[in-house]
């Protein structure tokens, strides 16, 4: 009988130091839980400082920026008005064309050279005394520019000057003439392309 005492006894006490274990167990459990909780609080917190430092380091820069690119702008605006003031308006080009004259372009190419660049009134003299034949065509086209320039552009058609004049080469008639013992020799009839540009004299 007294050995069964000893051993109920003996149960009891480990079943109360094995409850007891499970309780300092559990209080211990939600201690650690909290714990574990409270550093990501704290990182949480450091992760959001840290994204409204760099905020407010952008936040200056790109103000900075906009300074900047503003300053520019304005910068340029003067300068572009500057350009537009300093730019001189280009003096107007009159042009006339004669197409298909029937003259060679190297000997309408002698007078062009010789009237390039004059004052209207010296190349009308000195076409109206030239001896070549070129000379008729090319005094007609430059009194025709002139009448464009008094018509067409308001300006004064004794005060221009001849800034440009070119002789291009046309289509070639192809003509042929007999000869002796049943031959035939060729002739080309040559034509000319002539553009004359005239401008304004300046003061």
């Amino acid at each position: 009988m007294a050995d069964e005492k000893k051993d109920k006894k003996a149960a009891k006490e480990t079943k109360k130091a094995a409850a007891a274990k499970k309780e300092s167990k559990a209080k211990k459990a939600p201690a650690k839980k909290a714990a574990a909780k409270k550093p990501a609080a704290k990182k949480e917190t450091s992760a959001k400082a840290k994204e409204k430092k760099a905020e407010g380091k952008k936040a200056p820069k790109a103000k900075a920026a906009k300074k900047e690119s503003a300053k520019k702008e304005t910068a340029k605006a003067p300068a572009k008005k500057a350009a537009a003031k300093k730019a001189p308006a280009a003096p107007p080009i009159v042009k006339a064309r004669a197409r298909y004259v029937r003259i060679a372009p190297r000997k309408a190419r002698l007078i062009a050279d010789q009237v390039r660049g004059m004052h209207i009134e010296k190349a009308r003299a000195l076409l109206q005394f030239s001896p070549r034949g070129a000379a008729l065509p090319i005094h007609k086209l430059i009194n025709s520019a002139a009448a464009n320039a008094e018509n067409n552009h308001d300006l004064v058609g004794d005060e221009m000057r001849v800034a440009s004049i070119t002789v291009d080469e046309g289509p070639t008639l192809r003509r042929f003439r007999p000869r002796a013992m049943g031959r035939a020799t060729p002739i080309n009839k040559r034509t000319s392309h002539i553009a004359v540009a005239l401008t304004p004299v300046e003061d």
